[in-house]
Formats: structure tokens, C-alpha cells, sequence
């Protein structure tokens, strides 16, 4: 079967078929919580640097949306995840995704306890209280690794980045993505009148070698 041919069903429809993409995937697989929206999991890979060998610990793996995204990036995966109903939910969608060989690990681990891996790359966090693992993130990063979280509401992220005023960690950014479709037909040319507005804010941080006062405030800024 060629992709994008268009075959007729029983009842009469046509259809073009593809095979899925990725995207498709993480929308469709089954799910024991909420994903990351699609526009947040592009710009998480993007401002946490995500490449082949990178090695990235991810925090509150959900139903492995994030996962599968950091996977298809060639990053090294390693994923605690406090709940097994959860764990169980993301490794059927990984391995139905890559196949049963794919190396990446999910533990049943409270990393509001601790870290027991070194030398990361990346640590990202999907969870309700990120602030707890600011200083299992110092010493489980290598200098000028990143650490991401992603949270709902400001009040979190308030929190999380007056913690990280008082840490190892420089270079804090936070912001929010929105995706606005168009509306596009001859000369009718004009924005949707619906869109993806807030779903999630996206704070990262830099770990420092050694404490600098001067560059903790520091966000980046878009080019102008």
C-alpha cells in the first residue's frame, strides 16, 4: 500500500490512507493522564537542548508523550514515575510506539526523595512540586546541565522560581507557548476563530560550577 492513496470502505467512503506520524501517536494512545500538549512538547526538546546521547532523567512520565518525544531525539531516557498504573500505561505506549528493544527505563521512584543516578545531562519535571528537587537536581547534573519544569499555574511556578533564587542554579527563564491556527480559503484569509491558548508554563535553569549571585537573575530573552 502507498501512502496517500485513497481507497473506498465497505460503505461507500473514501479515505487517503498514512502511516501515523508520531504526533498522531501521542494524540490517539491510550492515556492514564494528561499529556503535554504538542506545541509544549516541541518547545520542551528545543529550550532543553534534547539531542542524540543526551542523558535525560524525566520526572512524572504520565502516559509517555514526553518520553516518546525525547526517544525519537535520540536522548538517553531514564523516567521515575510514582505511580505503577501509570508506568505500566507509558511503557505499553512507548514500546508500542518503538518496539519492544527500545532502551529506556521507567522506576516507581518518589524523586521528591532523592535522585540515585549522576553525570545528567537534563533532568525535566512534570509534577505539582518541582521546588523539592532543585537540590537532588544539583548534585545529579553535570555543571551547565539543565533542569525544566512544566506547571499549570503561576502560583507554582512563583514558588519554584524563588527556590531557585537560592540555589545553584542561573540563567532562569520562564514562559508559555500559544498556537493560533488560520483560517485560509481564496481571499478569505483570516485567523481561527478558536485557539490552543495556555496549557502549561515552561521554566528552565542552567546549574552553575559554583555559586554567581549576577547571573542567577538572568532569563533569556528573544532576539529582537
Amino acid at each position: 500500500m502507498v501512502e496517500g492513496s485513497v481507497l473506498k470502505t465497505s460503505k461507500g467512503l473514501e479515505v487517503v490512507v498514512f502511516r501515523p506520524t508520531l504526533l498522531d501517536r501521542v494524540m490517539e494512545m491510550p492515556r492514564g493522564a494528561q499529556i503535554i500538549y504538542p506545541k509544549d512538547l516541541g518547545s520542551i526538546i528545543v529550550h532543553s537542548d534534547i539531542g542524540p546521547g543526551i542523558k535525560v532523567l524525566e520526572a512524572g512520565v504520565g502516559s509517555g508523550a514526553l518520553s516518546m518525544m525525547l526517544i525519537r531525539a535520540g536522548a538517553i531516557v531514564y523516567g521515575y514515575e510514582l505511580r505503577e498504573d501509570f508506568a505500566q500505561r507509558a511503557e505499553e505506549n512507548v514500546k508500542r510506539a518503538f518496539g519492544e528493544s527500545v532502551n529506556w527505563q521507567v522506576a516507581l521512584h518518589d524523586i521528591y526523595e532523592g535522585i540515585d543516578l549522576s553525570g545528567l545531562d537534563r533532568i525535566l519535571l512534570d509534577l505539582p512540586e518541582p521546588w523539592h528537587v532543585v537540590e537532588h537536581a544539583e548534585r545529579a547534573l553535570i555543571p551547565g546541565g539543565i533542569l525544566l519544569s512544566y506547571l499549570p499555574s503561576m502560583d507554582q511556578v512563583i514558588h519554584l522560581r524563588r527556590v531557585l533564587e537560592g540555589s545553584l542554579f542561573g540563567l532562569v527563564s520562564t514562559y508559555e507557548v500559544l498556537q493560533r491556527g488560520w483560517h485560509i480559503e481564496d481571499r478569505s484569509v483570516r485567523p481561527d476563530h478558536r485557539m490552543v491558548a495556555h496549557t502549561g508554563f515552561i521554566t528552565t535553569a542552567r546549574l552553575l560550577a559554583a555559586p554567581c549571585g549576577k547571573f542567577r537573575s538572568w532569563s533569556i530573552s528573544p532576539p529582537r
